[in-house]
């Protein structure tokens, strides 16, 4: 039994030396920047301008690699199988790292097992809009017209399982009020129809709905994360009239589970010195992100967060998968 234990403890030490060797030498080579949707959203600029500032800082390329499909999964699955080397690392989303999961029958990964948090980057804001003839100006009224008049509590949102979506299934939860999930393949389709008057409300992303807000095409009720959104500071926020109300967007960087802790660490502060940026700053604000800038265990503790929020709220609802 002593000569077991004693291998034991030198295969450990072994395999310590080894990833501490491969530490030291990290980067040697191209680094790989996994963005699990397409080019040109809001996710795709912030990987870019997050690489760009990495890159420079270790002195090796990193590769933007837009891998999307499966509501962002099979590029969040890459991210989880690739080896735990620094090499690869992943953008996520409360989508591919929180509730998607939960949509899934059989899911091939686990978010809070399979990944190494790295950085929480920026939010989302989400914002609920009407058409201008939906008869409130604020929640509490929206709440009292939806419960009096039921056929008009539809509401659209980017998909089944999205945040828009959960944050709609929330309200109703919340309130008992009778909003119907009226699903898009996409946010624009959604908001095209909201502004045509075939629906009357939608949760979406603020950059989406901002310009249709100045224009008074529709007109914005409430925010869904904890604080007013800088991009509009009069609009409330829902926990001003429910407490507690959140229903969080967010955007983060994670790395493939076991990642060598100095390799984590020096990723980790490199991303975030990216994220603290001034131009960095600028640029993702004027894409209607809120940069955050947290470090891992503030990204662990809102990832677990975010994870049982929306988890229960799909069993409760029944959400089931497109």
């Amino acid at each position: 039994m002593q000569r077991r234990a004693a291998n034991q403890a030198l295969a450990a030490l072994a395999l310590a030396a080894t990833g501490l060797a491969r530490a030291q030498a990290w980067p040697d080579k191209t680094i790989k920047l996994v963005v699990p949707y397409p080019p040109g959203a809001s996710t795709d600029t912030l990987g870019r301008v997050v690489a760009q500032k990495v890159a420079a800082a270790l002195g090796q390329t990193v590769v933007v690699d837009n891998r999307a499909g499966a509501s962002g999964m099979i590029g969040t699955e890459l991210v989880a199988k690739a080896p735990a080397d620094g090499y690869t690392f992943g953008l996520g989303t409360d989508a591919t790292h929180a509730s998607n999961v939960h949509l899934i029958a059989n899911p091939t990964i686990q978010p809070l097992r399979d990944f190494t948090p790295l950085a929480l980057a920026a939010m989302n804001p989400i914002v609920l809009v009407v058409h201008p003839s939906v008869p409130a100006s604020n929640l509490t009224d929206l709440i009292a017209y939806v419960k009096a008049t039921p056929g008009k509590g539809g509401y659209g949102s980017s998909g089944t399982g999205s945040p828009h979506h959960l944050a709609g299934e929330l309200l109703r939860a919340r309130t008992g009020a009778p909003f119907v999930h009226v699903p898009y393949k996409g946010g624009a389709p959604a908001l095209n129809d909201v502004m045509g008057g075939q629906i009357p409300m939608l949760f979406a992303s603020a950059i989406t709905v901002i310009p249709h807000i100045q224009s008074g095409r529709v007109r914005a009720i409430a925010v869904t994360g904890a604080t007013r959104y800088e991009g509009l500071p009069n609009v409330p926020t829902v926990a001003e009239t429910l407490e507690g109300f959140e229903m969080p967007s967010w955007l983060a960087f994670f790395g493939p589970a076991h990642l060598p802790e100095p390799i984590a660490r020096r990723l980790s502060d490199e991303i975030l010195k990216a994220l603290r940026d001034p131009e960095v700053h600028a640029k993702l604000t004027q894409s209607g992100l809120v940069v955050v800038a947290g470090g891992p265990a503030e990204l662990a503790a809102a990832q677990r967060k975010d994870y049982e929020l929306k988890g229960r709220l799909i069993r409760e609802a029944g959400v089931k998968a497109e």
